[in-house]
């Protein structure tokens, strides 16, 4: 059975950051590949900075089509809204029963994992693979014992989305964060600038 890592996020935009992690897992764990599953715009949240779910799925597409291990996917845009893990899981289990998906996160989102909703079902069914971020105190969770939580050992990356388009709308050359293809992209269809 084919094993797939599910990497959620906004990606907006995506960077090198999110592939060094990405290419990480997949090369470094059983995982047989990775796909990059794009969140949908919450329509609840306004929030003006985030781009159409049509362009962060292009974005990841063109970021990840030299990894043959690596996918865009564009799941959740087909599912009602608001999204939940659980329900995604569930729905993504049903339409590939020859794949066994399990969950890639942060550690900073394992310790408030235990709020998600129906965290239990998910644990039940689905492993988790787990990489280091930076935190300010010692990550000591009821969770980390668990056997079907893996830690992977990962490159620590301090570059965040956030970062590029401040600097973007600065001015600044951003270019080494991002891949040529989704600098392009952003570059062509003037994003982030205002």
């Amino acid at each position: 059975m084919n094993k797939v890592g599910l990497y959620f996020g906004t990606f907006n935009p995506i960077h090198v950051g999110h592939l060094i992690i990405a290419n990480h897992m997949v090369e470094n764990s059983d995982l047989d590949e990775i796909w990059m599953v794009v969140t949908p715009h919450n329509p609840f949240k306004n929030k003006s900075s985030l781009l159409g779910n049509h362009h962060r799925y292009e974005l990841v597409y063109k970021a990840t089509e030299k990894y043959p291990k690596i996918k865009a996917s564009d799941i959740e845009f087909k599912l009602p809204q608001p999204n939940y893990t659980a329900h995604t899981l569930a729905h993504i289990s049903d339409q590939f029963k020859n794949k066994e998906f399990c969950l890639i996160m942060g550690e900073d989102n394992l310790k408030s994992f235990h709020k998600w909703k129906n965290f239990e079902t998910i644990l039940e069914h689905h492993q988790l693979y787990v990489y280091p971020r930076v935190s300010e105190e010692l990550l000591e969770t009821s969770l980390d014992q668990h056997p079907k939580i893996h830690k992977v050992e990962a490159p620590i990356i301090q570059i965040s989305s956030t970062m590029i388009r401040k600097g973007i709308k600065e001015g600044k050359n951003i270019q080494p964060m991002l891949t040529k293809e989704v600098w392009n992209y952003i570059d062509e269809m003037n994003f982030y600038r205002k």
